[in-house]
């Protein structure tokens, strides 16, 4: 089964998966917010997902960020929705930075580079890649 991870923000939530045997982690998607429980539903009916990985907001001194509050939301809307999947919290600091290094990195075009929706699912993917490679 798969697992899949989110980087959540409030006009954003990047969304990254990994194959069946959790090897690769893939860039899926961005979603609004206000469609993110309809985009599961429909996800879920085509792929089994073992477990969420939700990225923790956190500042330099180890305490919540700002944002903190509305992930708590997203976690608790979740588990009300999704009972049955186990939600893990995984530190972001840093994820969009490395994303956007990543994506400068690429040598993609400056219209590239600063497309918003593309840092949010790599920052995604690395919230994926930090757990996967926790698990060994």
């Amino acid at each position: 089964m798969r697992v899949m991870a989110f980087d959540y923000g409030t006009k954003r939530i990047g969304i990254a998966v990994t194959d069946p045997l959790q090897i690769i982690a893939t860039g899926l998607d961005n979603i609004h917010p206000n469609n993110i429980i309809e985009f599961l539903k429909k996800y879920l009916q085509a792929e089994q997902v073992e477990r969420f990985i939700v990225g923790e907001p956190k500042q330099m001194d180890n305490t919540p960020s700002q944002s903190a509050i509305h992930v708590k939301g997203f976690v608790n809307l979740l588990k009300k929705t999704f009972p049955e999947i186990p939600i893990e919290m995984v530190d972001e600091r840093f994820t969009s930075k490395m994303a956007s290094a990543t994506i400068a990195q690429s040598g993609m075009n400056k219209k590239h580079r600063q497309n918003k929706e593309l840092v949010d699912t790599i920052s995604a993917v690395i919230l994926l890649q930090s757990w996967m490679g926790t698990r060994f």
